[in-house]
């Protein structure tokens, strides 16, 4: 399986330019509280990118990511809403914050990935992929991608989606219409996504039971006989999920804009780095899919990527 290792470089070279440019350049400047609390939560992302490394080196198993990816964020906008006063900007996007790790927490557990011992658990099918591939061939290789792609750059990244909150600490503006919007287009894509999320589930459970049994996959009744979901929301999208997790934390820099910071500032770059991660995990996800199912090529060319229509995109 083929991995595109220029794009993880330009990701790396995206978070390490950018991001700062555009704090430099755009604003707003941070004030001594909200340096403070960036100080706070880079200790916690630091610690946290050491021992997925860490872990991950010595277990074999590079999902250690993936298990506290919908854990820090709620501990990022909670840390922010307190050093912040409780603000009830701060607070509503704390709220959906856990909300939305809630979901995601609860989608990963049942698939097996957390153990009561944390390193333990199920890890993400896809990463022993990654490894097989050729570039990863010789062990410095693997163990320079864990360090600065899956431990460094995703842990920075999920801090960088915390932004809009850390940026609207300092905001004197009230709860206003914007923050509204903000928060009613967020809870619509977390239950957009929870729903995205049961139908694979049932969809996947129901397939692999019926295999269990014994039948073949070409034997099972339609649609199931086809390998991958068409039913529901996945009929009108090859990945439903992945466009509401963006569109989640769209939303949440959106907050950012009514706490009066600007239609356009440096918090953005952590929604922008999540759509280019995305189109990377897709685009792998669709070539394992390709491998495996003969009919899934017709199903590409018939249904958008992440648009809820079926035009091909």
């Amino acid at each position: 399986m083929k991995m595109n290792i220029p794009l993880m470089g330009a990701l790396l070279a995206l978070s390490l330019i950018v991001c700062p440019l555009l704090y430099i350049h755009v604003g707003p400047s941070l004030d001594s509280t909200q340096l403070g609390t960036l100080k706070i939560l880079g200790i916690i992302a630091g610690c946290s990118a050491a021992y997925c490394f860490i872990v991950g080196e010595i277990t074999g198993n590079n999902s250690q990511m993936d298990k506290l990816w919908s854990l820090l964020p709620i501990a990022y906008t909670w840390i922010i809403a307190a050093k912040g006063g409780f603000t009830a900007r701060l607070v509503v996007m704390a709220v959906l914050a856990t909300l939305w790790g809630a979901r995601l927490t609860f989608n990963f557990a049942r698939k097996g990935a957390y153990k009561l011992k944390f390193w333990e658990g199920a890890e993400d099918y896809r990463w022993s992929i990654v490894r097989s591939g050729p570039a990863f061939r010789k062990r410095w290789a693997r163990m320079l991608f864990d360090l600065l792609f899956i431990s460094i750059y995703q842990n920075a990244l999920v801090l960088m989606i915390t932004f809009p909150a850390l940026v609207s600490m300092g905001s004197a503006a009230s709860f206003g219409l914007v923050d509204a919007i903000a928060a009613v287009l967020m809870l619509a894509f977390i239950i957009y996504e929870t729903i995205a999320d049961e139908q694979q589930w049932a969809f996947q459970s129901r397939k692999w039971a019926m295999i269990g049994e014994g039948r073949q996959l070409e034997d099972l009744p339609a649609p199931y006989n086809k390998g991958f979901n068409t039913t529901g929301l996945w009929g009108l999208s090859r990945h439903p999920n992945y466009f509401a997790e963006q569109a989640i934390w769209i939303s949440f820099y959106i907050f950012s804009i009514g706490a009066g910071i600007g239609i356009f500032n440096w918090s953005v770059i952590g929604a922008l780095l999540l759509v280019v991660l995305f189109l990377g995990s897709s685009a792998l996800g669709e070539q394992i899919s390709g491998s495996k199912y003969p009919e899934y090529a017709t199903y590409r060319a018939s249904v958008s990527r992440y648009f809820p229509w079926k035009a091909a995109r």
